[in-house]
């Protein structure tokens, strides 16, 4: 059924918006996946899933303790349409949570940040498993909880003065590096056919004026 219905809403794109779609989603990944913990400059924060758009990473964990997530669109730029945001705010401190989750489904923690024993960007082995690279606080970066339970800590390698980078150019780096390597490798990395049926279906959704009454007439029509 959904295989038809995404045939059915494709017919209300053009042939060249379609492509657009079936090119995106070869792309994308769920071997990779950012986590934001506790941003507070939303313009960061939108900068970071803006860039995961671009590199096809299509989720972003957001885990607000003290500072509750704002997506700023003059940066963002839409982008937030395409990809999946998972927040976790239930609680004053959400990090476990977020971080158990991920281990539940099989991701690999890894902390970013300059610390002595960290892995190179270069030297970080992708074929290790799915994993998930924790951004922390722009004042603070990650907190003792992501540092207790993170498998990996990994850095940027740097030669200047300075210690550290801007938070959306750490990941838009990283994220850049670790997809380039991801194609040239022999990983399955790739959304699975089901994964990319329920994304195309979502996209279509949010793409197609009255997208929920043509669904609903879609399905009215298949109960006759």
């Amino acid at each position: 059924m959904e295989q038809e219905l995404i045939n059915y809403l494709s017919s209300f794109l053009s042939d060249n918006r379609l492509a657009a779609f079936n090119r995106s989603l070869s792309f994308r990944t769920r071997y990779i996946t950012v986590v934001l913990e506790d941003i507070y400059q939303s313009q960061n924060a939108s900068a970071v899933l803006r860039t995961c758009d671009c590199f096809g990473i299509q989720d972003v964990h957001i885990i607000e303790n003290q500072n509750k997530f704002s997506e700023y669109i003059n940066v963002t730029r839409g982008s937030t349409k395409w990809i999946d945001l998972h927040h976790y705010n239930q609680k004053m401190n959400n990090t476990l949570d977020a971080i158990e989750k991920l281990k539940s489904d099989g991701y690999i923690i890894v902390a970013t940040t300059p610390h002595e024993n960290s892995i190179d960007l270069e030297n970080f082995d992708l074929t290790i498993g799915k994993s998930a690279f924790v951004f922390g606080n722009e004042k603070r970066g990650i907190s003792d909880i992501v540092k207790q339970n993170a498998d990996y800590f990994m850095k940027i390698p740097m030669f200047g003065f300075t210690e550290s980078l801007n938070l959306s150019v750490s990941v838009a780096i990283i994220m850049h590096y670790l997809t380039s390597i991801l194609k040239l490798s022999s990983i399955e990395w790739k959304l699975t056919a089901q994964e990319q049926e329920y994304i195309m279906l979502d996209w279509l959704k949010k793409s197609i004026k009255s997208g929920d009454l043509l669904i609903k007439n879609f399905l009215e029509s298949k109960e006759i």
